[in-house]
């Protein structure tokens, strides 16, 4: 039998000789190696889930005109629109929506009004809850703010009128509610939060052929519309009245550029997305995190991550214990064997590799059952309590199988020390 045959064979025989003793030391190795594994899994999908989730509440990002620029009076025209569109689409996968904001009056009271395109803001916004259907030619989509304080209802009509001196004043300024100019984030985020926020490019008392457009504070006149639907976001969309960019053009008598533009971006640094727009100056736009989505999404992967590390430490530990304690077990009772071994001639380095690999072969067993165990238990936490599905992943359970037997051969490594300087002449003299 050649030398090789006869380790495996001693190997095996050690193994199965202290058949509780092994069990031991693969359950410990597979204990740790099904939490982490678990643990990495969801650290891992979730997150990723997560992320791609928050970006159906809407943008993470927004973009308005300078105000001091050109494109503050004429909104961003559609060149700029498609520009920054393949800037915000070369980082990462992307979602936008535009809005062109106008004040307007109904029933002589003011209100802001939207021009949008209907596919795009559906598209951005799922959590908006529409109740009837999306603006189109001659429909508005209005707030349930605004429909609660008119007694709105879903296949009514509205009068909205727009006058030039309401635009005037703010023409030019085109900035978010709630947006934050000194950091360059705004606090909130979606479809259009903008209460009293308008340009045009009308000026003064303006009269346009349809008599749409008026001065008189008190003039009640307008365009009839009817009510398509009522939106419902529980924010500041709720007193916005939408329409179609078109419909918006008619009503103001004027065409031009848009006040905001909305992306949901996948972008894997939002940070430096943001600081590349914002330095190509000659775009006179300025771009803006919206702090309320990405904030709350990296909250909540920050706990996890958090969370994962620090129960990776502490499994470790006792997966360094658990193993390190039956190796020592295992040299313990093979002390009378070593010492025989080495008077018959086996060298210190001999023995210290099969209790090695020994120890390897526990750590590759235990780590296959627990990679196994632990991709069980990710599938039932997901489902469970995040509510998600979750796949395998290959390379995953790759390092966890080889990371458990490293993880064996290190504990075993202060028990084998002792092993080797066994002094065969002390063990033989007690015999």
């Amino acid at each position: 039998m050649t030398n090789t045959g006869m380790f495996f064979r001693m190997l095996l025989s050690a193994v199965f000789r202290r058949r509780s003793r092994a069990v031991m030391a693969v359950v410990a190795s597979l204990v740790g190696a099904a939490t982490l594994f678990c643990l990495a899994m969801i650290c891992i999908a979730v997150p990723q889930q997560m992320n791609q989730e928050m970006r159906a509440y809407g943008a993470n990002l927004i973009v308005t005109p300078l105000a001091d620029s050109e494109n503050g009076k004429s909104g961003i025209d559609d060149a700029m629109v498609e520009h920054t569109t393949e800037m915000v689409s070369a980082k990462g996968s992307e979602k936008h929506a535009t809005y062109r904001y106008e004040n307007v009056r109904v029933n002589a009271a003011p209100y802001v009004m939207a021009g949008v395109n209907p596919a795009q803001v559906r598209n951005l916004n799922h959590h908006w809850v529409v109740d009837g259907s999306w603006p189109s030619a001659g429909k508005v989509l209005v707030g349930r703010d605004v429909a609660d304080a008119m007694g709105l209802k879903v296949g009514g009509s509205i009068t909205i009128g727009y006058r030039a001196s309401d635009n005037a004043a703010s023409s030019g300024q085109a900035s978010q509610s709630g947006t934050d100019g000194t950091d360059g984030t705004a606090q909130s985020g979606t479809g259009g939060t903008s209460d009293g926020q308008t340009s045009s490019g009308s000026t003064g008392a303006q009269q346009t052929q349809n008599g749409h457009v008026s001065s008189d504070i008190m003039d009640t006149s307008g365009t009839e519309f009817r009510v398509a639907g009522i939106v419902d976001t529980g924010g500041s969309e709720d007193s916005i009245i939408y329409a179609l960019a078109g419909d918006v053009d008619k009503l103001t008598g004027s065409t031009r550029g848009v006040d905001v533009i909305e992306y949901s971006s996948g972008a894997s640094d939002l940070t430096a997305l943001v600081n590349s727009i914002n330095d190509m100056t000659s775009m006179h736009v300025k771009a803006q995190q919206v702090t309320k989505i990405t904030a709350s999404d990296t909250r909540v992967i920050t706990m996890l991550q958090t969370l994962f590390w620090i129960v990776s430490l502490v499994v470790l530990v006792f997966t360094l214990v658990g193993v390190g304690t039956t190796i020592s077990s295992i040299v313990s009772q093979r002390r009378n064997e070593i010492g025989l071994r080495k008077a018959l001639g086996a060298s210190s380095h001999a023995i210290g590799v099969e209790f090695y690999v020994e120890s390897a072969v526990y750590g590759l067993l235990g780590g296959l059952l627990g990679t196994a165990t632990g991709y069980g238990m990710a599938r039932w936490l997901c489902a469970t309590v995040f509510e998600r599905s979750i796949g395998f992943n290959w390379w995953l359970a790759v390092v966890s199988v080889v990371f458990s037997a490293l993880v064996a051969v290190v504990a075993s490594i202060p028990p084998v020390h002792r092993a080797t300087r066994i002094d065969p002449a002390v063990v033989l003299r007690e015999e």
